[in-house]
């Protein structure tokens, strides 16, 4: 299939590249580079420097590239920045979705996934969350995603589009290839090891609050088998929660770190509540869609990111060595 990733240079879209890739897909990378990083493009895909609101270069993309489908990856991901700065996330998360979906129905694409979030349930106090759990957004951030799903029924419904929303819960750990680098860093995970790395004392969080761990390669792996269900699939839209469907304690993930690292983690909470429980039930992903998380083992995900990190060292020292000895 031609899949046209957009988003692909960024942390969860440049290892859903290299996963279809790796199944044999021609892989178009669409990335303005705003979050994105140009050398986490895989060797193999075709990369399109350009904005989602560029209607004529993104037209001509899809259009030269005999794009198949889409795989929608491009957008501002902070619920803290999103209540502060809404109009950016309405800006980049729904403008660009939706003159998005206007030049795949003038160019004939038919297939949709969309990379969503838990954040479209907002609060809840269910054990484990399932596709049915009431949508109640909590944030601009939520809002959008919720918003763009909603847009993928209507666009089904008029133009015959096949559409997949897959609602990941907390992204963490590396390929072989990619792994986190957000500027600025506000994922837990990379905070701690950062504390491992000594390039800060401690990691401040309100409470220990139970969160749900994903693999990044599992996340990937989710996003190709949807994209690939929509072959000779019937139009309409879906969603599917994407996670580990186990929780882990802030606690539980400085530990795991220490564990890895053999370094000592402070972390201190503001509270000593349990803030929230958020996991996912992921039975109908399973059911439908044949996915389930292989790697998404605590321990598992913490020495991927471990070992993404020292590789990036690695490369950033024999780079400047080399810059060095040019001058």
């Amino acid at each position: 299939m031609r899949v046209l990733v957009a988003g692909g240079a960024g942390y969860i879209g440049s290892v859903v590249a290299e996963q279809l890739l790796a199944r044999g897909h021609h892989v178009v990378v669409y990335d303005n580079l705003y979050r994105g990083h140009r050398d986490a493009v895989p060797l193999g895909a075709r990369f399109i420097g350009a904005d989602l609101r560029n209607r004529v270069r993104l037209e001509r993309a899809l259009r030269e590239e005999r794009i198949e489908a889409i795989i929608h990856l491009a957008a501002d991901t902070s619920a803290a920045e999103s209540i502060g700065e809404p109009a950016k996330y309405y800006m980049n998360n729904m403008l660009s979705g939706l003159v998005m979906l206007d030049m795949m129905v003038a160019c004939g694409v038919r297939r949709i996934v969309f990379s969503s979030s838990s954040a479209v349930y907002g609060q809840t106090s269910a054990a484990a969350v399932d596709e049915s759990t009431a949508t109640t957004p909590l944030s601009p951030y939520g809002e959008t995603k919720l918003s763009f799903e909603r847009a993928l029924h209507w666009y089904s419904e008029a133009a015959g589009i096949g559409a997949v929303s897959l609602r990941l819960f907390d992204v963490a750990g590396a390929s072989e290839l990619a792994g986190e680098r957000h500027e600025p860093e506000t994922h837990l995970l990379p905070l701690l090891l950062e504390v491992a790395e000594g390039k800060r004392e401690a990691v401040h969080v309100q409470s220990d609050s139970v969160r749900d761990y994903l693999h990044v390669v599992d996340a990937a792996r989710a996003h190709v088998m949807a994209v690939e269900s929509l072959t000779g699939r019937r139009t309409g839209h879906v969603a599917y929660n994407i996670g580990s469907g186990h929780g882990s304690s802030v606690g539980a993930v400085a530990e795991a770190v220490r564990a890895v690292t053999g370094e000592a983690i402070d972390v201190r909470f503001a509270s000593t509540d349990i803030e929230a429980r958020w996991v996912a039930d992921v039975s109908k992903a399973k059911r439908e869609l044949g996915w389930d998380p292989q790697y998404s083992d605590l321990r598992t995900i913490v020495d991927s990111a471990w070992r993404f990190k020292a590789r990036r060292a690695r490369m950033t020292t024999t780079l400047s060595a080399t810059r060095t000895d040019a001058a």
